[in-house]
C-alpha cells in the first residue's frame, strides 16, 4: 500500500515522504479500514518535531484522525461491520502506522459509525478535536444550564467545544482573534463572540454572566489564566489542552472561588471517557448539530506541505485525500 513515513532516526528523522510498505492485517479484537481521508492535526507534527530517538520503531506513518470503510475484520468482530463507513481516533497512539495510509489496522472501538448523510470528510475531522473538547466539557458534570467560554473558539477544538457545548445545553461565549474567526465561532452557536484583540474580555464576559462562566476551555493556559480567574464563577472549572508555557496560577482569585484548573491530555483520559465522547459525538452527528470546518486539502504526495499548513495555523480543517 501507499503511506506517508518518516523516518525517527537519523540525519532525515522527521521528514515526509510517501513509499510502498506492507498492508497490515488485522488482529484479534481489530478492524482493518480503506483510508479515505486523513485529518492532521497540531499533535501530528508536534511528533515529528519531538522526536528523541526513543521511539521502537525506525519508521512511522503519521496522523491520529481518518475516515473510510471497513475492507475486513479480524477474529472477535462482527462481520456485519463490512462496508460500515467509519471515522478513526487515536489510529497512530503507540501504534507504527497512523491514518496517512491507505489502510489501517486498528482496534474496533476506535474505528466508529459514521451516520448516514455524514460526509467522510467531516468524520475525518472528529477524533482529537471533538474527544478533546468533550473532556474539556465534561470531566466534571453535566453541562445543562450552565455558562461556558470557549478561549479560541476558531480552532478545531474551539469549534468543537462550542457545538458540543450548545448540545450538551449550555450558553456559550467564545474569544478570537479576528473578524473570519469570530463568523466561525458564531456559525458554530457561540452566543458572544469577543475579538480579545480589540475587547476588553473580562468586561464582556462578565456583562454576558454577572455571576461567571462555569466552564471555560482554555487553549492558553499560561497567557489567559488571570482573566479566567476573573471571569470563572465560583466552583467552576478552567481546562486546559495545549502545553504552551509555564503558567503562573493567580491562587487568590482561584482560592476565593474554589475553582478548579484541570489539564487534558486526550490520549491519556480514561477508557470510559473516550467511550461516552464517542457516544456524544454519534449524537451530536445524528441530530445534525455538528458543522465541518472550512477545508483545506492536499493529496497524499503533499502531506509535508499540509502538516506546515496545520503548524502555520491555517484557519478551518486540513485533509489529505488517500487516493
Amino acid at each position: 500500500m501507499l503511506a506517508a513515513e518518516y523516518d525517527t532516526r537519523g540525519p532525515r528523522a522527521g521528514e515526509l515522504r510517501v513509499a510502498e510498505v506492507e498492508t497490515p492485517e488485522p488482529g484479534p479484537g481489530e478492524v482493518l479500514v480503506r483510508v479515505r481521508v486523513s485529518g492532521v492535526n497540531p499533535t501530528d507534527f508536534k511528533s515529528r518535531d519531538r522526536l528523541d530517538g526513543s521511539s521502537p520503531w525506525d519508521t512511522v506513518t503519521p496522523d491520529q484522525d481518518g475516515a473510510g470503510e471497513v475492507e475486513a475484520v479480524g477474529e472477535g468482530v462482527d462481520p456485519a461491520r463490512l462496508g460500515e463507513r467509519v471515522w478513526t481516533f487515536h489510529s497512530q497512539w503507540q501504534r507504527r502506522r497512523g491514518s496517512a495510509a491507505q489502510y489501517l489496522a486498528l482496534p474496533a472501538e476506535q474505528a466508529v459509525r459514521l451516520p448516514d448523510g455524514v460526509a467522510l470528510d467531516q468524520g475525518a475531522g472528529l477524533g482529537i478535536p471533538y474527544i478533546t473538547a468533550h473532556r474539556l466539557l465534561h470531566a466534571d458534570g453535566p453541562l445543562d444550564g450552565l455558562s461556558v467560554l470557549v478561549q479560541g473558539g476558531a480552532g478545531a477544538v474551539g469549534h468543537a467545544a462550542i457545538e458540543l457545548a450548545r448540545f450538551g445545553g449550555a450558553r456559550v461565549a467564545a474569544t478570537v482573534s479576528g473578524p473570519e474567526k469570530g463568523e466561525l465561532a458564531s456559525a458554530a452557536g457561540a452566543e458572544l463572540v469577543v475579538n480579545y484583540r480589540e475587547q476588553d474580555v473580562v468586561q464582556a464576559v462578565r456583562s454576558w454572566a454577572p455571576d461567571g462562566v462555569h466552564r471555560i476551555a482554555e487553549v492558553d493556559l499560561a497567557r489567559n489564566l488571570a482573566t479566567d480567574a476573573a471571569v470563572v464563577a465560583p466552583g467552576g472549572v478552567i481546562a486546559g489542552y495545549v502545553e504552551t508555557g509555564e503558567p503562573v496560577l493567580p491562587t487568590g482569585a482561584l482560592m476565593a472561588k474554589n475553582a478548579i484548573v484541570r489539564l487534558v491530555l486526550v490520549y491519556t483520559t480514561p477508557a470510559e471517557a473516550q467511550q461516552a465522547a464517542v457516544a456524544e459525538i454519534t449524537r451530536a452527528l445524528e441530530a445534525g448539530a455538528l458543522q465541518p470546518l472550512p477545508v483545506h486539502r492536499f493529496a497524499l504526495a503533499d502531506i509535508a506541505a499540509a502538516h506546515d499548513a496545520v503548524r502555520e495555523g491555517a484557519v478551518g480543517k486540513v485533509l489529505v485525500d488517500i487516493p
